[in-house]
């Protein structure tokens, strides 16, 4: 967040409310209406003087749950296009063992094998990852039909890798805890490639609110099950606040785009990200519900008067990591069903598969946009069969 002076990293930041804790520590911009970071003290000097750190714990109770260390949360993209790590870490080690993509700094010439790869495209299931690289092989005029297309991650079963040209495709599984894990390889991988300029697209399935069925929903701002747009990641003992800012230029690129697909909705919105697909989500149809119909609905239509216009389960955490390591980032989702009707979805398959090849179809015209090429003969994924 741009206005948010966030403490560099090595500092204590005391977050909390307005009151006497601004009074004490100095005044305080409040960024959208959520935590905000008062004045920052110094690790150095703070630890110094334990009484000082304890007086004001004691003084201003609302503050110790927000006592944390933040590691220079900010987005930001390098004038050189290369990906950002920010672990200091990496540059002791031998060897970089990417264990869940069963790659490494030894045992690949990572360089030579993705050093030219312009775009990015993930999404959670490893079939729709290989049909979309697939697809792109053939959009973009490579030889050969595509259909043998090697799986880069072939050594293990945790996600599943191809590239066609310039493009990398990407399954991230289900949820924040595995996208997570795999975007900090690939993050690591690009880094270790000298990749320059990459744009990195999540394309996948959410559940609409407000909106027709198959509508695809460009994400504005990812935010949580509180409509704020941040991510909370626990660190050791501490919970650190990342921005979800995603890239408003791609988020334009992309709409532009769209306008030449006419024939499905497209549109901007806020995406909510929650932890879990029915509890969190507000489903009536769990294992477990401790709330009503009303209760859910009325939920619902408070996100949707936030802005949010469609849910899925990994958006925040991408935005935050994409963000910080300099990566420009856009979320492209199609909303499988209209949530403020109901919370199964219930159409059947081959209407599914064309609702998936949605997303897909955008980011293939964006990439060709963006490479000069134009579109082939035949613009059809593959039968649902």
């Amino acid at each position: 967040m741009r206005e948010e002076p966030w403490p560099r990293r090595g500092t204590l930041a005391l977050m909390g409310q307005r009151g006497a804790a601004t009074a004490a520590l100095g005044s305080c911009t409040k960024p959208r209406g959520y935590l905000t970071p008062c004045r920052a003290l110094q690790t150095s000097s703070l630890l110094q003087n334990q009484q000082l750190e304890q007086q004001l714990l004691f003084a201003f109770p609302l503050l110790q749950y927000r006592f944390q260390l933040t590691m220079t949360e900010t987005t930001g993209y390098a004038a050189s296009g290369l990906v950002h790590v920010k672990n200091p870490h990496l540059d002791s080690m031998e060897e970089d063992v990417l264990y869940h993509l069963d790659l490494g700094t030894k045992t690949h010439n990572l360089p030579a094998m993705f050093g030219d790869i312009k775009f990015v495209c993930v999404g959670g299931s490893p079939n729709r990852m290989r049909a979309f690289a697939q697809f792109m092989h053939k959009e973009l005029g490579l030889a050969g039909d595509g259909e043998d297309l090697a799986d880069i991650c072939a050594g293990t079963d945790r996600y599943a890798m191809y590239r066609a040209g310039p493009v990398l495709s990407i399954s991230h599984g289900m949820g924040i805890p595995s996208i997570s894990i795999m975007l900090h390889e690939l993050i690591k991988l690009l880094h270790h490639a000298k990749c320059r300029d990459v744009t990195i697209i999540r394309i996948g399935t959410s559940g609409g609110l407000g909106i027709e069925a198959g509508s695809v929903v460009i994400t504005d701002t990812a935010v949580d099950s509180s409509f704020q747009p941040r991510f909370e990641q626990v660190v050791l003992d501490d919970v650190v606040v990342r921005s979800t800012e995603l890239d408003k230029d791609l988020m334009e690129e992309l709409l532009a785009c769209s306008k030449e697909i006419t024939d499905f909705p497209t549109l901007i919105g806020h995406t909510m990200c929650t932890y879990d697909f029915y509890e969190g989500q507000g489903r009536l149809d769990g294992a477990l519900c401790s709330f009503s119909s009303e209760k859910k609905i009325e939920y619902l239509k408070r996100a949707y008067d936030a802005g949010v216009r469609n849910i899925e389960m990994e958006s925040t955490a991408f935005a935050a990591l994409c963000g910080l390591c300099g990566l420009k980032a856009a979320v492209v989702c199609v909303a499988l069903l209209d949530r403020l009707e109901g919370d199964q979805i219930r159409v059947p398959h081959e209407v599914l598969w064309e609702y998936q090849q949605r997303p897909q179809r955008l980011i293939a015209a964006f990439i060709r946009k963006r490479l000069g090429l134009r579109p082939p003969a035949r613009n059809t994924l593959f039968p649902s069969n």
